[in-house]
């Protein structure tokens, strides 16, 4: 907006305090900045699950950081006022999450898991007075509490249990003092009868176990009651939301016990809150990702995805379902192509106490709040729920981690991350002006020298446009010559955009230009574009990103011999395919990835039983499954490669991936390196133990030094004959040789 009166005083103001002339008048005595490095990961901190008050004063949320050994992660809840001031923790830690205001604002439930033997425990529900105090445990379940939630009035609380009758009876023998009840031996034997039967974030599935609805009633002493069992059975429920009337649970669920041989259906139940028969709601052919019921009770707010037409990707939209009239969720906005309840992909999302942010019922039920992921930019829109008629609440190039509001949606807070911003809360004003409220990285982040990324617009090999993101060096001379690292995002139906990426910022750092592309099938661009790669992946996605690398070398500054490409998961897939299809590259880092699409149709954690991304199994359409895997192809394959693999990656095992990468680039005599990093999942990037992490980033960056740099690094060469140390062998004696020669 243009300011009229903008004197020759306000343009000097303007003028000293800017970055450009802060910069040009430093003294010599004040610190000097410094680029990025990949350790500066453990002095991160996270801001988690925020949580708004009931009058909208206090935000609680979680505060995450690396503990003091680098293993691992602390997490406490702490507490900022909205009208600004200093942050102050209220609990000790170090694993304490989900906080949850009671309806007056007095009290604060969480929870909170306790080491044993160095280990955190199942995590147990906890309550603390805000007027002081030491918080009271209120559970002790065998396998601990999450997803809690208060009623109304107050006066009890709802949350899920994985724990079982059988749980209770063996705790209770094991209360009893020289019981003569002896313990049989439990067998660790594993009897497989499900597809899926494995999780990369849980393990091995327990079928035993099933996450179900309790309720306990809030201590009013220092006694405290048993929390009551509401929900039985072989199904898993979602977190339990009041009706606001306190009569009544709602949650969804999927009822079916194997639905892997379907497409997907999620249904809205309800359940008495004093028991009772769980009664169907409405239903939906496809996913429902999150509910918040309106303030008069009688409709809900569903964030879903509807999967007829089968498709590989599926646009998420915002319904609205009576919940009195029996009628099917209506999508309010069908023409809206824009991600709801999406985000931007990046490695500083929080790695601990994520939660779940509802869409925001606000003006009296006349309209609903919620975040919408489009071209890589994350903001607020307001919908209208009679009309679908929706507009622009918050705006800015940036991310939207997780939000919360009050009750009347009077009031909203946010936790937003940007290229060179990890992630802090601001307050939503009633403009959608954003006030920053914490400033945990602002000490850290001001000693650093970052950059803001460049996006482009390019055009691919059929006339479509791609978006892309370029991270330039901090010192970046365009009469230079740089190599290049192109990053591809995993998958495949995720987006690049404005959110912080310490990867790409330090890789930057580290002399080399970063291209980092939305390549058709990325998702927040529409259903068309999102789904165009089905039953084509990899293929013109590929085509995608070799577009934008010659549009880069276009411009002048990217050296030719010294192109370079890496990606995980998805990105994976990818980069074994490049590697396969072209001999541009001079130096290849595949992470987490597939290379035989057969092998991991039989051992990934989920199952494509549904003709999604394939047809039909591999024995039906085994050309297909060959012609899109990169080991078929593996004979054109000469760009160096490293394999980076997560032995407890149950997502891309290894084996259909890394592994079989490896051993073909070995058997072909290939420069080749796989680096395996014990006791990580899938999730190795983005929550991996914190030196993981590191040496991950340290790992990929060594193999572009080397190759693309001529570093001298020899942690990858294989042994040479040479050195290898050989017997000593004992000098054979002289021949005599006559006299006089």
């Amino acid at each position: 907006m243009t300011r009229r009166g903008f004197g020759f005083l306000s343009l000097l103001l303007w003028l000293i305090t800017s970055p450009v002339f802060l910069q040009a008048a430093e003294t010599p005595t004040s610190p000097a900045k410094r680029f990025i490095s990949e350790k500066d990961l453990f002095d991160f901190v996270w801001v988690a699950n925020p949580q708004i008050s009931p009058d909208g004063s206090r935000v609680a949320f979680v505060r995450v950081t690396v503990n003091e050994k680098r293993l691992g992660y602390d997490t406490a809840i702490w507490m900022v006022p909205t009208a600004g001031g200093e942050a102050r923790r209220l609990t000790a830690g170090p694993h304490d999450s989900s906080p949850r205001w009671s309806p007056d604002g007095k009290k604060l439930l969480f929870r909170r898991a306790v080491e044993k033997d160095g280990k955190p425990q199942p995590a147990q529900l906890a309550l603390l007075s805000m007027s002081g105090g030491e918080p009271m445990m209120l559970t002790t379940l065998p396998k601990g509490a999450e997803e809690p939630a208060w009623s109304p009035d107050g006066k009890t609380i709802a949350f899920l249990s994985e724990t079982s009758p059988e749980d209770l009876q063996k705790e209770e023998r094991k209360k009893k003092k020289n019981s003569d009840v002896d313990e049989k031996y439990e067998s660790d034997v594993r009897v497989i009868t499900l597809a899926v039967y494995r999780d990369n974030d849980e393990g091995y599935i327990d079928e035993k176990h099933h996450s179900h609805i309790w309720t306990m009633p809030v201590p009013t002493s220092d006694e405290v009651a048993k929390p009551t069992q509401l929900t039985t059975g072989i199904f898993d429920e979602g977190g339990p939301r009041w009706s606001p009337d306190g009569t009544h649970l709602y949650f969804i669920s999927t009822r079916i016990v194997e639905p892997y041989y379907q497409l997907p259906v999620s249904v809205l139940y309800s359940i008495p809150a004093t028991g009772g028969a769980i009664a169907k709601v409405a239903a939906i052919d496809g996913y429902i990702q999150e509910l918040s019921l309106s303030p008069d009770g009688k409709r809900a707010a569903l964030v879903g995805s509807i999967v007829h037409p089968v498709a590989s990707y599926y646009v998420s939209h915002l319904f609205v379902v009576d919940l009195t009239g029996g009628a099917a969720p209506r999508n309010i906005a069908p023409n809206f192509d824009g991600d709801v309840d999406s985000g931007v992909l990046g490695d500083q999302r929080p790695p601990r106490a994520g939660g779940s942010s509802p869409p925001i019922w606000a003006d009296g039920g006349h309209a609903i709040v919620e975040a919408v992921t489009e071209k890589g930019v994350t903001n607020l829109i307001h919908f209208d729920p009679a009309t679908g008629r929706y507009q622009p609440f918050t705006t800015g190039n940036h991310d939207l981690i997780a939000w919360s509001a009050t009750p009347d949606g009077a009031h909203i807070v946010v936790t937003v991350s940007t290229p060179t911003r990890v992630g802090d809360l601001f307050a939503v004003g009633p403009d959608g002006k954003l006030t920053q409220l914490t400033h945990f990285n602002d000490k850290l982040f001001s000693q650093l020298t970052l950059t803001e990324p460049e996006l482009i617009h390019y055009q691919s090999f059929d006339g479509r446009m791609i978006d892309a993101w370029i991270q330039k060096p901090p010192d970046f001379n365009p009469a230079k010559k740089y190599p290049l690292i192109l990053n591809i995002h995993g998958g495949p139906h995720a987006d690049y955009g404005y959110t912080f990426d310490q990867e790409f910022q330090w890789m930057a750092a580290r002399g080399y230009v970063v291209l980092y592309p939305n390549p058709r099938g990325s998702s927040s661009y529409g259903q068309e574009f999102g789904n165009i790669i089905q039953y084509h992946y990899p293929g013109d996605d590929f085509k995608d990103l070799m577009a934008g690398v010659d549009e880069l070398i276009k411009r002048g500054y990217i050296d030719t011999a010294k192109l370079g490409v890496t990606g995980g998961s998805g990105g994976g897939v990818l980069t074994n395919w490049a590697v396969t299809q072209t001999d541009r590259f001079a130096a290849a880092v595949s992470q987490r990835s597939i290379a035989d699409w057969a092998a991991w149709w039989y051992t990934a954690d989920f199952t494509l039983f549904t003709p999604t991304w394939f047809r039909g199994a591999p024995w039906q359409d085994a050309q297909d499954f060959a012609q899109r895997s990169a080991i078929t192809h593996i004979a054109n394959a000469k760009t160096p490669l490293m394999l980076i693999e997560g032995e407890s990656d149950l997502r891309t095992p290894p084996g259909p991936g890394g592994e079989t990468m490896f051993r073909a680039y070995k058997f072909m005599k290939k420069p080749t390196v796989m680096v395996r990093f014990p006791g990580e999942t899938h999730e190795l990037s983005r929550s991996g133990q914190p030196w993981h992490r590191v040496e991950r980033m340290e790992h990929i960056v060594n193999w572009f030094d080397k190759y693309l740099q001529g570093k001298e690094i020899h942690l990858y060469d294989t042994p040479a004959e040479e050195s290898i140390k050989k017997p000593e062998e004992k000098p054979k004696p002289e021949t005599p040789q006559p006299p006089g020669r």
